[in-house]
């Protein structure tokens, strides 16, 4: 299973980004999709997170200002970022909580996207 990140870049103070997911691979069904992000000397901290059936979840720093979405037919997730800060400048992860089917066990696991870099700045 593979998460492939992409959208991200610089934009100034007050604009937005919409940053893409897309799962592939040997994949039986993803749970809960969400983005992390880590700034320079800081710890990964969660932004916003989705379960299967659409209920979401927000970092206080965020609410309000990103949309967290997902299309469950294309195994995507996106995060829709408006009224960017210079505070939000850092290395965005989306990750998957993945079942797969193996003979006839399912087994779930947590996979990482590459992460993508979003810089707010003038």
């Amino acid at each position: 299973v593979q998460l492939q990140a992409s959208g991200g870049g610089l934009v100034q103070p007050g604009g937005s980004l919409r940053l893409s997911c897309a799962a592939s691979g040997s994949i039986f069904s993803i749970n809960a999709m969400g983005w992390h992000r880590q700034a320079p000397g800081k710890q990964r901290e969660l932004v916003a997170a989705i379960t299967s059936g659409g209920s979401t979840n927000y970092a206080d720093s965020v609410k309000g200002r990103f949309t967290i979405s997902r299309d469950n037919a294309e195994d995507t997730v996106y995060l829709q970022m408006n009224s960017l800060e210079p505070e939000d400048t850092a290395v965005y992860y989306c990750n998957a909580d993945v079942s797969i089917l193996i003979s006839i066990l399912l087994y779930e696991y947590d996979y990482w996207g590459q992460g993508t870099q979003v810089t707010v700045s003038s």
